[in-house]
């Protein structure tokens, strides 16, 4: 696996996929700066070899047009702050105006091109506007593991230009190496905390971790699937009666393969979903009709708090709550302290999926864990065993 550390960059060029793809407010400002942050060592590494960056990435989804909102211009100050140095911009990613903008482009300077999407043939991975991305760089180096599972032409098709000259990025090096530590090299015990609405949507995850994990915690809406599955009463408890089956399938997988799986055996359950509701705690598989769990109770805590404590790696996917209500965030935060303390008593630990990531983020737990990955759609896809394009593309 070649990182930026295979390479001297001195007098190069180096064409950077970056993942700029960051929220902005009414002004135009970057409301969280992570993802440039995360950025900012790679494009250094350049720097200080002696090259010159020249960075590309998506906003928004602009849909193949020009669209002013979703200018990367806008982001050009914040990212200028972060590395500390002032960042050029290219009106346009490839033809007249992009290809000048590299031309005088000095050995020690950052050009920032303009949004991809704004062409329809960075999503199609057109392979004649992957050759024309190429021309801006001596060197391939993709750092955007948040796009890695898309084909598209600025991630994976561009790599066929560089043949011999193409790397991973820090960022996306220590993303593949996070994954491979849950998936392959993990120190037994190895545990898999996952949560989240619908089991439906984590199906895949769970049948391809079932070989690497010792213990399995369920816990958030698909609970109920399980509960109800194995004949307890869950109220009004989210439900998705047609996966029952499947749900009681998986169960059978786990023991067979000698996995210990951990549910809630209490809940918070509400009256309504509503930060306000009345609310009480209840046995998991005895939640009357008009009331809905909503987070985990104490006896489940105390439960998935001793199997946290022994384990050794851990990969945590969802939360265990409504975490975004504050009268059901409990039990997502009492999850992320043991993964904080177990952490903190030797075993590595990895968040990764949307929902986990901005509950870590919420509640202070970032710099608790031994790893928070950057990239929703692609970590999932990781963790379903699919090889991700632009990673492959690397490999190549």
């Amino acid at each position: 696996m070649k990182t930026l550390d295979d390479y001297n960059f001195e007098d190069k060029k180096a064409l950077i996929r970056v993942d700029f793809n960051v929220p902005l407010d009414g002004d135009f400002k970057v409301t969280d700066t992570s993802r440039i942050e995360a950025a900012k060592p790679t494009i250094l590494k350049v720097l200080e070899d002696g090259g010159a960056a020249v960075l590309m990435s998506h906003l928004g989804r602009p849909k193949g047009k020009s669209n002013p909102d979703m200018s990367l211009s806008h982001i050009c100050e914040t990212v200028s702050e972060i590395i500390g140095v002032e960042v050029k911009f290219a009106s346009d990613c490839v033809g007249k105006a992009a290809d000048d903008a590299v031309a005088d482009l000095e050995m020690g300077e950052i050009l920032l091109l303009e949004n991809l999407r704004f062409h329809d043939e960075e999503e199609a991975g057109d392979e004649a506007f992957s050759k024309a991305l190429a021309k801006h760089g001596d060197i391939y180096v993709n750092d955007a593991f948040g796009t890695a599972h898309r084909a598209h032409a600025s991630t994976t098709i561009v790599a066929k230009f560089f043949p011999g000259k193409k790397c991973f990025g820090y960022l996306l090096a220590k993303e593949i190496k996070a994954i491979e530590k849950v998936m392959r090299t993990g120190e037994k015990s190895i545990t898999a905390i996952l949560g989240g609405a619908k089991v439906s949507s984590k199906i895949t995850i769970i049948e391809n971790i079932l070989d690497k994990v010792d213990n399995l915690i369920i816990g958030g809406g698909m609970t109920y699937t399980f509960i109800k599955a194995q004949g307890g009463k869950v109220g009004d408890s989210i439900c998705e009666d047609d996966k029952m089956d499947l749900a009681l399938d998986i169960l059978k997988q786990a023991e067979a393969k000698g996995v210990q799986v951990y549910m809630p055996v209490d809940v918070l359950a509400a009256d309504a979903f509503d930060n306000n509701a009345k609310t009480q705690f209840v046995d998991v598989n005895e939640i009357p009709e008009g009331w809905q769990g909503l987070d985990a109770g104490p006896k489940s805590l105390e439960i998935f708090k001793q199997v946290i404590l022994n384990s050794k790696t851990i990969l945590w996917n969802g939360p265990v709550g409504v975490f975004e209500m504050e009268s059901f965030a409990n039990g997502t935060i009492a999850i992320g302290n043991y993964i904080d303390e177990a952490t903190q008593n030797g075993a590595f630990s990895l968040v990764g999926g949307g929902d986990s990531v901005a509950a870590v983020k919420q509640f202070g737990f970032e710099d608790k864990v031994s790893y928070v990955s950057t990239g929703g759609g692609a970590m999932l896809e990781s963790l379903e065993g699919r090889t991700l394009p632009g990673i492959a593309a690397i490999l190549d």
